[in-house]
């Protein structure tokens, strides 16, 4: 890379590669939340962190903070931070090319003697993916006061959740009563997980908001009958019914999708009783994942599935229970304050940026609902991710960590604080 950014490149390359190698035998790129390994890798990146000058903790929650402290610590905290843990033989990149690149973010300030007016933290969030106990954003839900109390009695491989984050070094007995409010502002790197920057030669993608998740499930019932005996035209047979759904939920969302936000709808479990060779399908249940960046296109599509499935139902002589929302997360827009300073700091590092959404999940989006936050995304080849296939190109994450440089630096010195004439600044 010939631009001359105020980060280190190689450093990047170096942890990031050193994450790598701890994974499970034979499964990379594994390192699952509460697994030994997790352990493993965060005990590479609490010493890279303390190499970097930064005090480390766990919090309560259980996330690896590395705190650098600032010369006005009423201003606030500046926060810079993603995820270590992994889905199975998932990823050498995503959330790891964060956590690096926050971590960068400090030892650049300290290579240039930069002394920040805010304290700094650089966070890895406790399982940002789906845990073990199949719950995901536990440390950034608990961070910030979200975590449902319930969730702490989930229970996997004879322990639950509460003893899980005890034994990453969490406090599950004062978690609760876990806040923040000195947030002044959050930024994540992360990897895009598709292929729009890679196709579009962008460097930076400007994430504008993280889409909210519905997940929808419907019940068919037919009647089962011999698939030898009974005629064709005498079936109610659920899976001919629930097939021509799954058809028709992709070009409801295909449609939906060429508006200006993104949507996607994806029917990706699906059950079928009693799945005998010889007996018509009497049941079937569909789970869809669906995704908007917008809240009224997501609405629309509920409105269109609910109209839909009675007209289905009366086509194949079935029974379609009304779809059943089984949960429905709002879409988190980007705070537009930190979209505008993301922006100019690509503009100071030559890097080319787009505004876009992400259609996956992220920590950010629970560090949204308490203080102002925003994120980017960086290439990954072919736009694959959740595989071990996943690939990022060091000079492009370099780049990204150089722009949080200069957006950290920048929300900095934009900090409110009072003039002698009682105005403020900023």
């Amino acid at each position: 890379m010939s631009r001359n950014l105020p980060v280190n490149a190689g450093r990047i390359a170096e942890d990031i590669e050193a994450l790598a190698g701890i994974t499970e035998l034979g499964h990379p790129w594994t390192r699952r939340a509460f697994s030994p390994l997790f352990l493993d890798g965060r005990a590479y990146i609490d010493a890279r962190m303390k190499a970097a000058g930064l005090e480390t903790r766990i919090d309560a929650a259980g996330n690896l903070i590395g705190r650098r402290t600032g010369r006005k610590p009423w201003l606030g905290t500046i926060m810079v931070g993603s995820h270590s843990d992994t889905v199975p033989d998932g990823g050498r990149f995503d959330g790891i090319a964060g956590v690096i690149s926050a971590l960068e973010v400090a030892r650049a300030l300290a290579d240039q003697n930069i002394e920040l007016d805010h304290d700094l933290e650089i966070v890895d969030f406790l399982a940002e993916e789906v845990s073990i106990f199949g719950v995901s954003c536990i440390g950034s839900r608990g961070m910030t006061g979200q975590l449902p109390e319930a969730w702490l009695s989930r229970v996997s491989d004879g322990r639950d959740l509460a003893e899980g984050i005890a034994q990453v070094g969490g406090r599950p007995d004062v978690l609760m009563q876990q806040k923040r409010p000195d947030i002044a502002g959050f930024l994540e790197l992360h990897i895009e997980q598709g292929p729009v920057l890679e196709a579009e030669k962008e460097d930076i993608g400007i994430v504008t908001a993280i889409s909210g998740i519905t997940r929808i499930e419907i019940t068919v019932e037919g009647r089962a009958d011999h698939a030898g005996t009974t005629p064709m035209d005498r079936r109610a047979d659920a899976l001919v019914a629930a097939s021509q759904l799954v058809l028709d939920i992709r070009n409801a969302a295909a449609e939906l999708a060429k508006s200006p936000g993104h949507f996607a709808a994806t029917v990706g479990e699906f059950r079928i009783e009693p799945n005998a060779a010889n007996v018509v399908p009497s049941q079937v249940v569909l789970l869809i994942d669906g995704r908007a960046e917008i809240r009224a296109d997501m609405k629309a599509f509920c409105r269109w599935l609910d109209g839909h499935v009675e007209k289905l139902a009366g086509a194949y002589g079935v029974t379609i229970k009304t779809p059943n929302r089984v949960s429905d997360n709002q879409p988190t827009p980007g705070d537009a304050g930190l979209l505008s300073t993301l922006e100019a700091a690509c503009e100071r590092v030559g890097a080319k940026h787009r505004r876009m959404a992400s259609g996956a999940g992220h920590d950010t989006a629970w560090i949204a609902k308490v203080a102002p936050a925003a994120m980017i995304f960086v290439p990954c080849r072919d736009g694959r991710s959740h595989s071990a296939d996943e690939w990022a190109e060091n000079d492009d994450i370099a780049l990204g960590a150089a722009v949080l440089f200069e957006a950290v630096h920048e929300m900095d010195r934009n900090s409110k604080e009072e003039k002698t004439d009682g105005t403020h600044i900023g």
